[in-house]
């Protein structure tokens, strides 16, 4: 009997970790620690036990997060949040880990190479928290452009007069596409040697939580006043692509700079 906790713990973490993914793996899981909390009630296994499986169910539902958004392609606002949560819960139990191994270590019961693999775990929990930091500064700033664009379809819906505050507009021909921009890109990269850092190519998670229409259009992290931005935006004019050039996402607060290709963003219509 004694060996039947080990047993369920086992399979249960086996479950989880496997395919943490699966929402219904995470359900048997959770049935089967519900079982380990009946026979912890009943008295056949001590509750630590129970405890042990609780946090290592946690543990695989926070790694599943982020293996959904760390490394996932895109992220809205309120996942990035529960991201950053995630990685921080995961850190903390790392934390926590290396702790009681110490203090078996001090006390005798365990050797100073035990906490080898804990500390192991801890620094790749850290690393895991930097690219989650990393990934949620990016929707945030994503999120800021996304802002700056919806605070333009205002105001040239109420008052025009005031657009050149936020974009320099240019209409172009009107005509861009997929095609358009992957000469542009190229053009970019024999110019500067570098990559265009694209910071949306077309709908993203964040545009759609916003309820914004961004299909066909590209946004390149380049603040407008930069030589990289001055050169696009003159390429831009010279081959008549459209485009809006925003220096800040709110005047007066230095976020959100961008330079949008292709038509203005617009708001999906409800209905029809």
């Amino acid at each position: 009997m004694r060996f039947l906790p080990g047993l369920i713990f086992v399979a249960c973490a086996t479950c989880v970790f496997a395919q943490a993914g699966d929402p219904p793996e995470v359900l048997r899981a959770k049935a089967g620690i519900e079982r380990l909390r009946s026979l912890v009630e009943a008295g056949v296994v001590p509750r630590q036990q129970l405890v042990r499986a609780e946090t290592a169910m946690a543990d695989a539902e926070d790694e599943a997060l982020l293996r959904r958004t760390v490394y996932g392609n895109e992220l809205s606002d309120d996942q990035a949040d529960d991201m950053l949560a995630a990685a921080a819960r995961r850190l903390d139990r790392r934390k926590q880990a290396l702790a009681e191994g110490r203090k078996l270590v001090d006390s005798g019961v365990a050797s100073l190479f035990s906490l080898t693999p804990l500390l192991e775990e801890l620094d790749g929990a850290r690393k895991e928290q930097d690219l989650a930091e990393s990934r949620a500064r990016f929707t945030r700033e994503l999120t800021q452009m996304a802002r700056a664009e919806e605070l333009l379809e205002s105001k040239l819906n109420q008052d025009p007069q005031e657009v050149h505050e936020l974009a320099d507009r240019y209409d172009g021909d009107g005509i861009f596409n997929m095609g358009t921009f992957s000469r542009v890109e190229l053009d970019f990269e024999k110019q500067f040697g570098k990559p265009m850092p694209v910071s949306a190519m077309g709908e993203t998670a964040v545009h759609r939580s916003m309820g914004f229409d961004h299909r066909g259009r590209v946004d390149v992290a380049i603040h407008p006043d930069q030589p990289e931005g001055r050169w696009l935006l003159e390429y831009l004019v010279e081959k008549h692509i459209p485009y809006f050039a925003f220096r800040q996402a709110v005047p007066g607060r230095a976020t959100g700079a961008h330079i949008h290709l292709g038509p203005m963003s617009t708001h999906f219509k409800l209905g029809g």
